[in-house]
């Protein structure tokens, strides 16, 4: 008899962990375990994240890219409090995104989160100040004890110096170009001292020399202001000069591109490039489209274990 076997309530017990979601990771910002978001429209059901897995480590700056209707939007939606996942478990900054009341949920998304639209006009308000929209959240925050106006108005100050548009305190959204709007926005976002910003899309509708300025804003809310920051991005400028992007693909995350600074023999820097997909826990895999298309793979592919690696090849028996 074989004492290595496992027993049946061991294989039941292992079946029922790969079934149920994880607990979150403390130390984790934003930690998504198998997260279903299912739409039903005119009883037709859509299912727009289908077991979705992601982990963004605190302090972490990310870019999640995928084609339209892949599920990125509406990930970055349930992130932002602004949806709610039909299954799983999702927590940012130590919230359980599933267990929020209403109340909880809108504290939520005041304190915890800051978030920046892909259109400017749903950023900021046209009849304020640069300096009043940025006030304005902290207002709605609460906070009537005496003294609080000056510690806003040194809050404001204080975000806008350190995005490096103090200068643009007192104009209004139309005397902005679209960039240095954008980058108000992003003081918007931080005026009351979020752990996680989201940005969906938010140099869509910039040039690449203004895209790249607004760039360098959410690079220093993450290095200077140690916030973690996840931006949802079709540009590749945006997508190339972060350590980590992320690629969903039907509602799943399918693979993930890994950089780093590597210095050679002679003290030249460079920044090396990795991909790799992503393995779920029941031990899926999306490989990418290119890899497919080169190799003619589809229907099924032969499978070969060798000592360190696992090898895909075309299925040859016709």
């Amino acid at each position: 008899m074989n004492t290595d076997q496992p027993t049946y309530e061991e294989l039941r017990q292992r079946a029922a962990a790969a079934t149920e979601p994880r607990t979150p990771a403390r130390d984790a910002a934003i930690a998504c375990d198998r997260l279903v978001r299912i739409f039903s429209t005119d009883g037709i059901e859509v299912q727009a994240l289908q077991g979705l897995e992601l982990t963004v480590a605190q302090g972490d700056l990310v870019a999640l890219v995928g084609a339209s209707g892949s599920g990125k939007s509406t990930l970055l939606n349930i992130l932002a409090g602004l949806d709610v996942p039909t299954a799983g478990t999702a927590a940012v900054a130590g919230y359980d995104l599933l267990e929020l009341s209403a109340r909880d949920r809108l504290r939520y998304r005041r304190e915890a989160v800051g978030f920046v639209f892909q259109q400017t006009a749903r950023n900021l308000l046209p009849f304020l100040t640069a300096a009043q929209n940025v006030a304005l959240p902290m207002q709605l925050r609460g906070g009537g004890r005496r003294g609080a106006g000056a510690r806003r108005a040194a809050r404001v100050a204080e975000v806008l110096d350190a995005l490096g548009i103090g200068d643009l305190a007192h104009r209004h959204p139309a005397q902005l170009s679209g960039g240095q709007q954008q980058r108000v926005a992003i003081a918007v976002a931080m005026a009351n001292d979020p752990k996680v910003l989201l940005a969906d899309e938010p140099t869509g509708e910039l040039d690449s020399e203004t895209a790249a300025a607004v760039f360098e804003t959410f690079r220093t809310v993450n290095k200077e202001l140690g916030v973690t920051v996840v931006i949802v991005t079709h540009d590749p400028m945006v997508a190339g000069e972060v350590r980590r992007t992320v690629a969903i693909r039907d509602g799943r995350t399918s693979s993930e591109v890994l950089r780093s600074l590597v210095t050679d023999e002679h003290g030249e820097e460079s920044v090396s490039e990795r991909e790799y997909v992503v393995l779920d826990r029941s031990g899926r895999v999306q490989l990418p489209a290119k890899f497919l298309t080169a190799l003619g793979m589809e229907h099924r592919v032969a499978v070969d274990l060798a000592a360190d690696h696992i090898a895909l090849r075309p299925d040859g028996t016709g």
